[in-house]
C-alpha cells in the first residue's frame, strides 16, 4: 500500500467514479435541484441557478445560429465575470470545445489562440476586443474570426448602484462601457446585450459523450508557441468532482472566485467544482484585498481556492479588524510557496490550516494535494483521488526510492489526452510503465517516508512569477519581433513579492546601439505582451555567452544573476 494511505482523509474514499456525462449536464442538474438557489454573487447581485442556465441555453442558441458546431473551438477570452460562466456553458451546450485565453495576452500574442485551433468566433469583453479584432486583422482571410461576440461588465449590473466596498475607484475606467466597439474587415461584431435579447433559438438536447473533447487549454513550454492540451468531458469532471470532495464541500459551499476562471485551477477546482456541487460562488473581476475582506465577511464565504500572495496581501491590510473571516472553513491553493510565518499566523489567529496543492494545465490542476486535516507546509501534498504518482530518473525513467530527487510523473483520469495537433510532443510527454500511462511533470521533486511530495527544482526553463507560469522561450520569441534587438536571453530574478521576475539580456543591433534604452525595451514589451511575462529589468551586453554549438548558455546568465543577487542558483 502507498504510504500516504495513513494520512488519507478518513471520510474519503481514495478512488471515485465520476459521472459517465458531459459538464453541461451539471450545470442542468444543479439548475433542477436548486432553481431558486445563489449561484453566481457579482457586484452584489445574485444570479439563480434557474437564472444562469436560462442565460447560457439562450446564449447558446444565438451561437449555433452563428454557426458553430459540435467539436468547433470557441475562443473565450475575459476576466472573471458572470459572463465567462454563462459564455463556457453555453459553449459546452452545443458540444463545442472552449478556448480559454488569458486576458492579460495582446494582440501579437492572440494571433496563435485564433489559428492554433482554427478558431471562428470568439467570446470576449469589450476592454478586450480591439486586441482580438486586431489579432485577427492581421491574419490572411482564411484564418480570421468571422464573429466576435462582445460583452459590457455593465450588461450585468447597474454601476450606479454600485458601491465602493464592491467596485473601487480604480477598477471603474475598465468596468464602465465602452462606446465604440470595434470592426472586423471580414467578420461581424455582435453586442452580447442584442444577442440576448433576440429571440430564443431551439436547440437539440447535448450529445457530447465523457471522452469528447470539451476543453482546450494552452499551455506553454521550453520551445515554440503555447500547446493546447486536449482535455475531454471525463477529465475535467474528475477533478470537478474530486475537488468538492476534498474540500469537504457540499451545496451549502460559498466560494470566493478570485484566481481567473482563464486558469486551469480557477475553471475546475472553482468554477466547475462549484457548479457540480450546486454551490456558490462569489466572483471577483480582479485582485483587491479589501474587496475580497469584504466579501468574505458579507457573504459568509467558507472556502477559497488563492495564491499564497493574495493571503499575505489580505493579512496586511490596514483595514483588516473590519472584516470577519470566521465563516472560512477551507483555505488553500498552489502556484507558489506559502511562507510558514503566514501559514502560522494562518492557524494561530483564524484556526485555518493552509492546504497547498500541486498540479498542471496538463493534469486538470490538481494531481497532488494536502489532505485538509494533516497538511506539511511548502509541500506539494499527496497524490490526489485515482492518481498514481511516482519520483523516477529524468534519463531512465526507472523509479526512484524515498528521498531521492527526480522528475514527478502522474497517472490519472484527469491527466489530459494530448496535444492539440502536436502528436511527437504527447508521445514525448507520457511512457507506460505497469499498465499505467504516466504524463512527465518536467518537474523535480521527492516524496518522504510519509509519501508526501515536495518540489526541488525544475527539468523545464521555467520562471514563476506569482504563480503565473512564465516560458522564456516564448518571451524570447516575442522580443525578437523588436526591430533594435538582435539576440535577447530571459532569465529569472528575484522579487520580494512575487518570488521571481522576469529580467531580459539583450544584444542591440548595431545600428540601434546608443539610441535605444532599457526602459525603452520594457516600455515596447508592456504594449506586446501579457504584464506577467514581460521583463521588469532588462540589461544590455555585448554577447551571449554560447556554447561550441552556438546555443545561448542561458544557464551561465542565471547563475550570474543569482550569484549578484546572493541566491542560490537555479538550475
Amino acid at each position: 500500500m502507498p504510504a500516504h494511505v495513513a494520512v488519507w482523509p478518513a471520510r474519503l474514499p481514495a478512488r471515485i467514479t465520476a459521472p459517465a456525462t458531459s459538464l453541461w449536464m451539471n450545470l442542468a442538474v444543479s439548475a433542477m435541484r436548486y432553481p431558486e438557489k445563489a449561484a453566481l454573487v457579482f457586484m452584489g447581485q445574485v444570479w439563480t441557478y434557474r437564472v444562469l442556465m436560462a442565460g447560457a441555453e439562450r446564449l447558446a442558441g444565438q451561437l449555433r445560429s452563428l454557426g458553430v458546431q459540435p467539436g468547433d473551438r470557441v475562443v473565450l477570452d475575459m476576466q472573471n465575470c458572470p459572463q465567462l460562466v454563462i459564455a463556457h456553458f453555453a459553449i459546452l451546450r452545443i458540444d463545442a470545445v472552449v478556448v480559454p485565453v488569458n486576458p492579460m495576452n495582446r494582440a501579437e500574442e492572440l494571433k496563435h489562440y485564433i489559428t492554433d485551433p482554427d478558431t471562428r468566433v470568439a467570446v470576449t469583453t469589450a476592454d478586450l476586443a480591439p486586441d482580438l479584432a486586431q489579432a485577427s486583422e492581421a491574419l490572411p482571410d482564411t484564418q480570421r474570426l468571422q464573429h466576435l461576440v462582445v460583452t459590457q461588465f455593465t450588461d450585468v449590473f447597474d454601476p450606479a448602484v454600485v458601491g465602493p466596498e464592491d467596485m473601487p475607484e480604480a477598477w471603474r475606467p475598465w468596468l464602465l462601457p465602452v462606446r465604440d466597439l470595434p470592426a472586423l474587415a471580414t467578420g461581424q461584431v455582435h453586442a452580447w446585450a442584442d444577442l440576448m435579447a433576440a429571440p430564443a433559438v431551439a436547440l437539440p438536447p447535448p450529445q457530447a459523450q465523457t471522452d469528447d473533447l470539451a476543453i482546450l487549454p494552452y499551455t506553454s513550454g521550453t520551445t515554440g508557441l503555447p500547446k493546447g492540451c486536449m482535455h475531454t468531458h471525463g477529465t475535467i469532471m474528475h477533478n470537478a468532482m474530486s475537488s468538492g470532495l476534498w474540500g469537504n464541500g457540499t451545496p451549502a459551499n460559498v466560494t470566493l472566485c478570485v484566481v481567473p476562471m482563464f486558469h486551469i485551477t480557477g475553471m475546475v477546482s472553482v468554477m466547475h467544482a462549484s457548479i457540480f456541487l450546486g454551490a456558490s460562488l462569489v466572483i471577483m473581476p480582479r485582485w483587491d484585498r479589501d474587496v475580497a475582506g469584504h466579501l468574505i465577511s458579507k457573504w459568509g464565504v467558507t472556502h477559497w481556492t488563492n495564491i499564497p500572495t493574495m493571503v499575505i496581501d489580505l493579512l496586511g491590510s490596514p483595514h483588516m479588524d473590519r472584516y470577519d473571516l470566521g465563516s472560512l472553513v477551507y483555505i488553500g491553493g498552489g502556484g507558489a510557496a506559502m511562507p510558514e510565518a503566514v501559514a502560522q499566523r494562518l492557524l494561530d489567529q483564524f484556526g485555518l490550516r493552509y492546504v497547498e496543492g500541486y498540479g498542471l494545465t496538463e493534469t486538470a490542476a490538481p494531481s497532488h494535494t494536502n489532505p485538509p486535516d494533516a497538511p506539511k507546509k511548502q509541500c506539494l501534498g499527496i497524490p490526489f483521488m485515482n492518481v498514481e504518482s511516482r519520483i523516477v530518473d529524468p534519463e531512465t525513467l526507472a523509479e526512484l526510492p524515498p528521498g531521492e530527487s527526480g522528475e514527478i510523473v502522474i497517472s490519472g483520469p484527469q491527466v489530459f489526452k494530448g496535444y492539440w495537433k502536436r502528436p511527437e510532443a504527447t508521445a514525448a510527454a507520457f511512457f507506460e510503465r505497469d499498465g499505467l500511462r504516466f504524463f512527465r511533470s518536467g518537474d523535480m521533486g521527492r516524496v518522504d517516508e510519509a509519501g508526501y511530495f515536495f518540489m526541488t527544482d525544475r527539468l523545464k526553463r521555467m520562471i514563476n512569477a506569482s504563480g503565473f507560469k512564465v516560458w522564456p522561450a516564448e518571451v524570447e520569441a516575442l522580443m525578437f519581433r523588436h526591430p533594435a534587438i538582435q539576440e535577447a536571453c530571459i532569465i529569472a530574478t528575484r522579487d520580494a513579492y512575487r518570488g521571481e521576475s522576469v529580467k531580459a539580456v539583450v544584444v542591440l543591433r548595431q545600428d540601434h546601439k546608443g539610441k535605444v534604452s532599457e526602459q525603452d525595451i520594457i516600455d515596447w514589451c508592456r504594449e506586446n505582451m501579457a504584464v506577467y511575462k514581460m521583463p521588469r529589468a532588462v540589461s544590455f551586453v555585448d554577447a551571449l555567452p554560447k556554447s561550441g554549438s552556438g546555443k545561448v548558455m542561458w544557464r551561465a546568465l542565471q547563475e550570474a544573476e543569482m550569484a549578484a543577487l546572493g541566491a542560490p542558483a537555479k538550475v
